[in-house]
């Protein structure tokens, strides 16, 4: 492995004493060995600290970086990739409660040096029992990037994946000062758009890295405060102009802003709470948009409708909602996920 290409490793890490130890153990067994490790721990209160330390004791390519002071979620990705070392042609992140197969590593830069052109490289993951994503076509290892851009703003399927899953050129991370934009909570996904405009993108069909979900993180919020769609509209208006034609974008814009008040008139009939709503409003202010009153109370007519035409399964739906809510009233602080 001497002539291999160097990959850096890195983690960053809040509180993830009960699972870090299974995530460094599968770097530790990567059947690629010329790599370096940086595991960047976010002032955790449990025992991170100590597990970071012992594996660093054992293995002189593991560092620890300790943060002076707490960061937000995406703050400390990029805080975290921006220990890549200097050396390094290629970074791999790995999540503090995800882990890597054994060929995880030889595999993606295996893809990347067969095909220079290459930024970002990925693959399919593992939750529970659950494939995720969809992968290029079958036997296609590699994509012009601005296609593959194109045909996700146009809605075609995730096959990006989470960072976890992809292999990113070094150079391509140190050219950026924020690889991630912090203020949006699905910033690995732009990422990819933004790295994919001057390089092509590349997939192995093997099933490389496992993703655990966790009750406090990014997913979880996300799924409380439906951010996913909101997500996607940002990343909409941000790079639609760039990968579309005028006129799908404006196909597609339109088909999305409805799709998101409708999604909104769900969570309306949800009765979401006072947290819910600002975030949405003060996300799409920062955009210099707003909510549009008139299609959101159209959708949620709409959706009443629906409901009204299934009542037996409305009824189930309803309940569990009501019951949410009541929750939230009674006790504000433990009903909602914040994140860290």
């Amino acid at each position: 492995m001497s002539d291999a290409p160097l990959v850096s490793v890195v983690t960053p890490v809040y509180n993830g004493a009960e699972f870090l130890p299974q995530c460094i153990e599968s770097v530790l067994a990567q059947t690629y060995r010329n790599w370096d490790f940086t595991i960047v721990n976010n002032c955790s209160t449990d025992d991170t600290l100590s597990v970071c330390l012992k594996y660093a004791a054992i293995d002189p390519r593991i560092r620890v970086v300790t943060n002076r002071s707490f960061l937000k979620i995406i703050e400390n990705h990029n805080r975290t990739l921006s220990c890549v070392s200097p050396h390094a042609k290629y970074c791999k992140v790995v999540f503090a409660d995800d882990w890597l197969f054994p060929a995880c590593i030889e595999e993606l830069v295996a893809d990347a040096e067969r095909h220079p052109s290459v930024g970002i490289v990925s693959s399919y993951a593992l939750a529970g029992d659950r494939v995720l994503w969809a992968g290029l076509p079958f036997p296609s290892y590699v994509i012009d990037g601005r296609e593959i851009c194109r045909r996700k703003l146009a809605g075609g399927v995730d096959v990006f994946g989470t960072p976890t899953a992809q292999l990113y050129r070094a150079d391509l991370v140190r050219r950026r000062s924020k690889f991630f934009n912090e203020q949006n909570l699905h910033a690995d996904t732009e990422a990819c758009l933004d790295v994919l405009q001057d390089s092509d993108f590349g997939f192995v069909h093997q099933i490389l890295s496992y993703s655990r979900p966790r009750p406090q993180s990014n997913d979880a919020f996300a799924n409380r405060f439906e951010t996913r769609a909101l997500g996607g509209l940002i990343i909409f208006l941000k790079y639609g102009p760039i990968y579309l034609s005028r006129d799908e974008y404006a196909c597609h814009l339109q088909h999305r802003v409805k799709e998101y008040h409708r999604i909104l008139a769900k969570n309306v009939l949800r009765c979401r709470s006072t947290a819910f709503w600002r975030f949405h409003k003060e996300t799409l202010s920062a955009l210099g948009w707003k909510l549009d009153r008139p299609l959101l109370a159209m959708s949620v007519g709409r959706e009443l409708l629906r409901m009204l035409l299934r009542p037996a399964t409305s009824a189930t739906e309803m309940t569990g909602w009501w019951r949410e809510a009541v929750s939230r009233f009674v006790n504000p602080r433990s009903s909602e996920v914040r994140l860290p």
